[in-house]
């Protein structure tokens, strides 16, 4: 019963961040065409919210606003927190359903 319990607080949490992230990809993006400057989000934002939970929202949110797709050091940081985020996911689906 905790397993299950903590499986869907963990989805809940991914996918709150996801939804963050996502918003923050396409608003970085509308206000770097708007007019660029000091306003836009930060770098660390971006790769902040990615590593703490929204790696999937910032991967759909880079494709859907073709937003920071030259920086490799944000594909490579999306892509390691994709596989431990899932790699998360997938211990507690185990200990959830099968232990």
């Amino acid at each position: 019963m905790y397993h299950k319990i903590l499986l869907l607080a963990y989805i809940a949490f991914i996918v709150f961040m996801s939804l963050v992230t996502f918003f923050l990809f396409v608003k970085d993006k509308k206000m770097a065409q708007k007019n660029g400057g000091p306003n836009r989000i930060k770098e660390k934002t971006l790769l902040g919210a990615v590593t703490c939970g929204g790696a999937l929202g910032g991967f759909i949110g880079r494709i859907i606003a073709h937003h920071k797709t030259d920086k490799s050091y944000f594909s490579f940081t999306i892509y390691l927190s994709l596989l431990l985020q899932a790699g998360v996911l997938v211990l507690l689906i185990l200990a959830a359903f099968v232990l």
